[in-house]
């Protein structure tokens, strides 16, 4: 369909590109593009405790959510404070909440829930039959939602950052996965084929997981099973600003576990590396510092940038620079932040 390479990705047939790679991700930073990520899960959850279970499940503030129609992002943590999973968390309504989990912790994750709720008033389930289309792109939102229907156009355009709609059969958020402006719409898996194809009719470019990988990783945003993983807390993995520690008295699963990180300390820097040679850098290769080896977690060819660009993880060090073993070489790297391109570039 449309040109497109299909892949395994986590038991599913997932479009690689649809032609040219680069041309997607050039697309979405200048125009517009559309994703279809209908493989990650929409897990609903309602009842008289929902908010409560919810703020022992998820390591950010459920609280911080105080009226339906905004988003929040947070980990789900284990025991020992390692990422379950990231997701993201919509309120709804009144005492109900959906959130969108990765395709290939559902069955970890979706354990994992309803293992916690036994003792919550909450009822967690699964919306079948529905499809995830990310229009993603600076022109993304004004072309897009010409074609949803007329009731929710106006509100869908209006939409502030992580906010989101729910209305008859359309759910719409205002996120993404690739550090530019957009929507995210959860619809009905027999109207989903019409969306799609006259989204390409009006010129949006269709993308696939290359792009989506450098768009994200150029934005500075983890991949879980490469940046992030249930042996690693989110002090490890960049994602501290996630974990909300107020108020003390609310004893999100794992809490403890962090809290004892910071005291003894945590052992590593979680970085961003620009490769100052040619070369690519990639998930694996090693990365020497001057208090140890690290690893790179996830790096590629930037299409922005035109440079290597990677995530590593390495030991605590004032560094700048380190050096990156590719094919039996080390070449030199710069340390930096994590996001690559500032966000008002985008």
């Amino acid at each position: 369909m449309a040109g497109a390479r299909f892949v395994d990705f986590g038991g599913w047939d997932m479009p690689l590109h649809y032609g040219s790679q680069i041309d997607e991700h050039k697309a979405v930073r200048s125009r517009a593009g559309v994703f279809d990520v209908s493989h990650m899960s929409v897990v609903d959850f309602s009842g008289d405790d929902s908010r409560e279970f919810l703020a022992i499940l998820l390591a950010n503030n459920i609280d911080r959510l105080e009226i339906p129609g905004k988003g929040l992002y947070s980990c789900m943590l284990n025991d020992d404070g390692g990422v379950i999973d990231d997701l993201i968390v919509y309120h709804i309504g009144d005492k109900s909440y959906r959130a969108v989990l990765n395709a290939s912790r559902r069955e970890a994750d979706l354990n994992w829930i309803q293992e916690r709720a036994i003792d919550f008033k909450v009822e967690i389930s699964e919306p079948q039959d529905l499809c995830i289309l990310a229009l993603q792109g600076p022109q993304a939102i004004k072309q897009a939602t010409a074609l949803l229907p007329l009731e929710i156009q106006q509100a869908a355009l209006q939409l502030p950052k992580f906010g989101c709609l729910h209305v008859n059969e359309f759910f719409i958020s205002r996120t993404g996965y690739t550090g530019e402006d957009g929507l995210e719409i959860i619809l009905p898996s027999d109207q989903a084929e019409a969306l799609w194809s006259g989204l390409l009719k009006i010129d949006i470019q269709p993308c696939g997981l290359g792009a989506r990988d450098t768009l994200r990783l150029e934005a500075g945003l983890n991949l879980y099973g490469q940046d992030m993983s249930e042996d690693f807390s989110p002090l490890e993995c960049g994602l501290t600003w996630t974990v909300c520690w107020d108020p003390i008295s609310r004893e999100f699963n794992g809490r403890q576990a962090l809290e004892r990180k910071k005291i003894d300390g945590v052992q590593s820097r979680f970085v961003g590396l620009f490769l100052d040679q040619r070369g690519i850098m990639r998930s694996g290769q090693r990365v020497i510092t001057s208090k140890g080896d690290g690893l790179i977690t996830s790096g590629g060819f930037s299409p922005s940038l035109q440079r290597s660009i990677a995530f590593a993880r390495i030991p605590i060090c004032e560094d700048v620079d380190c050096k990156v073993e590719i094919r039996s070489k080390l070449i030199p790297a710069s340390i930096t932040e994590t996001a690559f391109l500032s966000r008002k570039n985008f």
